[in-house]
């Protein structure tokens, strides 16, 4: 069990100068995007390094969802400047940005690829002690602040993919409710989705003791474990709160109790999926997101067309877990009633659905999302490359309750589940 060191509580942005003071630290990379640059959080982390006399340069060009480009933009300007250290301030594409720039300045000649999960990229383990990143999360969603993570679009694959090893996790992560409270309707219920599914396939990931293959040495353990008794607790209570303090966000912004207790869920589900995985929404997600047709979600401050994580992987997820329930329908149950469902007289072999349809409803009572594939202007056309787009994902598929490992199988399993999803 790995997990960052977390802070929370209104207000602890300020004690960040101190706490780089404390490991020593001269000179800082703070990153961040155009959004947040504006916001009052970065004077706040900006005045807390000037306090201890801590040097300081803005990188605020990461992208939202990034792209392979970004990425490389984003460490060539930290790899020439000899940082102590990263400062993330923003949401999940912010931590990522960072801890790929923290990464790929350590191994100065290393090819973006090289760590890149297999199969797209060639899987290399980091072997090396990266330098201190600490993560000041301003949306409560990705639970990045706790994760050794980070997703990006490799536009030539059209897929999403990334780097996922222990040792990029945070050193420290900063989580204050005060720096939530900007977040747009849309943000909030799009980051929240994105909780929503790290509980859920976290919790339903394979067990722990079912993952193959063993690793040979502790360094090759992957960061996705399987479901297991400590991931157990923070996922099954992290969708508990979700169900219960997601509506209340998005209804009433002046809610402070909801957006805190929010972002601690997000912190949560982030140490449970850091260490169990998560499975088919997300894996089905990266090609939805690498292949949008052109949909642009209302409420994010964007240019072009974009399709947010958190809505990328909620739309498949009534269907995933129709389909993985007859793997453990004990714990599908459980989750149904997280959702307010009486499943005292639930056969067994209903879980699927009852969890199915207690999914839809939730989604559909929070307004203002898609209900389907469909609604994000995908057709039958584009489902044999959404299912090709998805086959690669191994990272997250090995742990996937009930699927395959024959690939025509594989592929036919795919394919419903889209369907499924097309037209919910």
């Amino acid at each position: 069990m790995a997990a960052s060191a977390i802070r929370f509580g209104p207000g602890v942005t300020r004690e960040v100068g101190m706490d780089f003071s404390n490991m020593g630290v001269k000179y800082v990379c703070i990153v961040t995007d155009a959004t947040v640059r504006q916001l009052p959080v970065l004077k706040t982390v900006e005045d807390a390094l000037s306090r201890e006399g801590i040097s300081f340069d803005v990188f605020d060009k990461v992208r939202i969802e990034p792209k392979d480009s970004s990425i490389k933009e984003a460490i060539a300007f930290a790899r020439p400047r000899g940082f102590d250290a990263f400062l993330a301030v923003g949401g999940g594409s912010v931590i990522d940005t960072a801890k790929l720039m923290n990464l790929y300045t350590e191994y100065p000649e290393a090819d973006l690829l090289d760590f890149v999960n297999a199969p797209l990229g060639k899987g290399r383990p980091v072997d090396k002690k990266l330098k201190p990143l600490v993560a000041v999360p301003t949306t409560a969603g990705t639970g990045s602040e706790t994760t050794g993570t980070a997703i990006f679009d490799l536009l030539d694959k059209k897929a999403k993919t990334g780097v996922a090893h222990r040792n990029l996790k945070p050193t420290l992560g900063l989580c204050d409710p005060l720096n939530t409270r900007t977040m747009p309707a849309a943000v909030k219920a799009s980051s929240g989705l994105d909780v929503l599914c790290h509980a859920l396939e976290s919790w339903t990931a394979i067990p722990y003791n079912e993952r193959t293959p063993r690793p040979a040495n502790p360094i090759l353990r992957p960061a996705y474990q399987g479901a297991n008794p400590i991931s157990d607790v923070f996922s099954l209570h992290a969708l508990k709160q979700t169900v219960n303090y997601l509506p209340r966000t998005i209804r009433d912004p002046d809610d402070s109790e909801a957006q805190s207790e929010m972002l601690l869920a997000s912190t949560l589900a982030g140490i449970g999926f850091g260490n169990a995985g998560v499975h088919l929404c997300h894996g089905m997600s990266y090609p939805i997101s690498g292949q949008n047709p052109g949909y642009k979600h209302a409420g994010y401050e964007v240019t072009g067309p974009i399709i947010p994580h958190g809505v990328s992987v909620a739309v498949s997820a009534p269907a995933v877990f129709r389909f993985t329930a007859p793997s453990n329908p004990e714990r599908h149950l459980a989750a149904a009633e997280a959702f307010g469902v009486d499943t005292s007289n639930v056969k067994r072999e209903s879980a699927g659905e009852v969890l199915a349809d207690a999914l839809s409803r939730f989604l559909d009572d929070l307004g203002d999302q898609p209900k389907n594939l469909r609604g994000l202007g995908f057709g039958a056309e584009h489902i044999d490359m959404l299912v090709e787009g998805t086959i690669p994902q191994e990272r997250v598929l090995m742990l996937a309750p009930g699927l395959a490992k024959e690939l025509e199988r594989e592929r036919d399993q795919l394919r419903s589940l889209f369907e499924y999803a097309l037209d919910r």
